[in-house]
């Protein structure tokens, strides 16, 4: 994977942020939103663990950071795969449907950042209206499934199906690249399931499968996906907040929290994405840690549901 230009013109970014271009005001807006949530929300030093139920100490909160900040490389770098590794650590350490909750915000900002930083706009919602329709409707069943049914540990060993199934399509299809392909009922499908898993389970890996598969071209992937992804986590985060007593002022402060520790990853995984650097050892190793991730699950999650 590669790209042309790797450097950032600041004076050329301020200048059209000052004009109100919309690549720019929405970067900086999606940052500002959750900076400002991250401050105005604040519960208080001795608060801090109240709304997880955890011990979430000093050592635990620096070790969740630094995992929150690789995630936020890998999703820089690939256009995806932040919730895949963020979502079943967070599950091993706060309640499952908590953290599904919380993990809302981050990839929120995230994908506005993409959104914006890769140009995608309304040339892609012309073109994959019907892909967008099917994911928001995934998304209002899911939120609706969650703010409904106990998932702990279900929802936990639901990850790591999830994870396991998409490390063995990469792995079986051997990374394969399909030049040009476009099957409509295909995407939807993945679309719609895109949505419900996230709402669900903050999972997802069929859309960026698909588009692995199908639609590699780098800006239009990542372009894509972030259009994809924001416009499912922005109807999540709405239902969620008017519709269920899901999304507390807490889970909102967490999670703009992580967000703006996530910055530091996407800049970095933004900037590297933009260097030549060999994919297939990237590929590799992404699957390889959500391959040891799934075992982790299951090494938890299997003695509770089965034994």
């Amino acid at each position: 994977m590669s790209a042309p230009e790797s450097r950032v013109d600041v004076e050329q970014f301020l200048t059209n942020l000052l004009e109100f271009r919309y690549r720019e005001v929405t970067m900086v807006g999606a940052t500002l939103a959750v900076l400002v949530a991250s401050i105005a929300f604040f519960p208080g030093v001795e608060n801090v663990g109240d709304g997880v139920q955890s011990d979430l100490s000093i050592g635990l909160l620096a070790v969740l950071s630094l995992v929150a900040i690789v995630a936020g490389v890998v999703k820089g770098m690939t256009g995806f795969g932040y919730s895949l590794i963020m979502t079943p650590i967070f599950a091993t350490v706060i309640d499952p449907t908590v953290a599904v909750v919380v993990l809302a915000i981050p990839p929120w900002m995230l994908n506005m950042f993409q959104i914006a930083e890769t140009g995608t706009g309304r040339a892609f919602v012309r073109e994959e209206w019907s892909l967008l329709l099917l994911a928001v409707i995934g998304t209002v069943i899911g939120v609706a499934a969650l703010a409904t049914f106990s998932a702990s540990p279900i929802v936990a060993f639901v990850i790591g199906l999830v994870l396991l199934g998409y490390v063995a399509f990469q792995v079986v299809q051997n990374f394969v690249t399909v030049e040009e392909a476009h099957h409509p009922f295909a995407l939807g499908a993945a679309g719609f399931s895109q949505g419900f898993l996230l709402a669900f389970a903050n999972l997802g890996p069929l859309l960026p499968a698909y588009f692995h598969t199908f639609e590699r071209d780098t800006e239009r992937y990542i372009g894509g996906l972030a259009m994809v992804l924001g416009t499912i986590f922005t109807v999540r985060i709405v239902q969620m907040a008017l519709f269920t007593d899901l999304l507390t002022t807490y889970r909102l402060w967490l999670g703009s929290v992580i967000a703006v520790v996530t910055i530091v990853g996407l800049l970095l995984g933004t900037y590297l994405r933009r260097l030549e650097f060999n994919e297939r050892t990237f590929n590799w190793f992404v699957v390889g840690l959500l391959f040891v991730i799934s075992l982790n699950i299951f090494r938890n999650t299997v003695p509770a549901l089965f034994f």
